[in-house]
């Protein structure tokens, strides 16, 4: 079992790289969390994982809460649950102290997105590196095109690609599969990845059935999907917050803003709830005021 600072740079990690965080949101989180292991360390400097429970957190709150603000407290449970919840997902612990501790509700920031032309601007710029350009515009089209998210693309599997049926098999989150649908500009770029890159490849041992692979033939890490969009923003020019969760936003957005349904667009992002989906009914407000004035009889 790994040690708590081991856990928590895990845990930072995922927030900048699967959740795409901004910087300073990824200091938040950190700075609550951290405030719990110094606790930790003070007080009960071998306490194991399997030891925090619900108690041991209300007794670490009460005392750290007395001393700020309501908005304050509301953002430090805030990023107790997140912490913990990574670590349920992570399957670390079967049930998290936090789950039965209410925490106020101070709003949620909307997720950014792309246009489309921005889309096509990143796809288009990631097949200039000279190394890997094929491999990256076929990275970034699935992220978009299938709205996946890191952890699924980067174990996304050569046996997982139904092309006939066109459809991928994606392992989500908690081991959940679902079936999401392969389109034709991006079963183009996989294919030819696979058929111009991935072949001429030594493949690593424990990475045969894996799709997109490293230089020398093994899984992708986080951090590297990062890296490309990122490269891929700075040769574009483009000035937003580009995180690989961004593509995943966009593809929602998009089949929301061009007719689809919240279930379809629920079962294809593996929500488990709804309420997790209807965030993009309120992203775009200029697709809701066409809508209006397309539907409404009072216009």
């Amino acid at each position: 079992m790994k040690n708590w600072e081991t856990l928590f740079k895990d845990y930072l990690m995922y927030l900048k790289i699967e959740r795409g965080l901004s910087n300073n949101s990824v200091k938040s989180y950190s700075y609550d969390i951290q405030n719990l292991l110094d606790y930790i360390d003070k007080y009960n400097s071998k306490l194991k994982l399997k030891q925090c429970d619900k108690q041991y957190m209300q007794e670490f709150i009460y005392k750290i809460s007395k001393n700020i603000n309501a908005r304050s407290q509301a953002r430090l449970l805030s990023s107790l649950k997140s912490f913990f919840n990574y670590l349920l997902f992570e399957e670390y612990i079967k049930i998290s102290p936090m789950e039965l501790i209410e925490s106020p509700k101070i709003g949620s920031k909307l997720p950014d997105i792309l246009s489309i032309e921005e889309i096509k601007l990143l796809i288009k710029t990631s097949e200039l590196n000279k190394d890997h350009g094929i491999r990256n515009s076929a990275i970034l089209e699935t992220l978009y095109g299938s709205g996946l998210r890191v952890s699924e693309l980067i174990n996304l599997k050569m046996s997982d690609i139904h092309y006939f049926e066109k459809l991928l098999l994606i392992q989500g989150k908690g081991n959940k599969q679902r079936l999401v649908p392969l389109g034709t500009i991006c079963e183009s770029k996989i294919q030819n990845y696979i058929s111009t890159v991935r072949i001429s490849k030594k493949i690593k041992k424990n990475s045969d059935d894996i799709v997109f692979l490293n230089r020398n033939g093994g899984q992708l890490s986080r951090a590297t999907i990062f890296n490309i969009v990122k490269e891929a923003q700075n040769k574009s020019n483009l000035k937003k917050t580009i995180s690989p969760h961004t593509f995943r936003h966009s593809f929602a957005t998009h089949l929301l803003e061009n007719g689809a349904d919240l279930r379809s667009i629920q079962i294809m992002m593996g929500h488990v709830n709804i309420t997790t989906t209807e965030v993009y009914t309120h992203v775009d407000t200029k697709h809701l005021s066409k809508t209006l004035n397309a539907f409404h009889p009072r216009k």
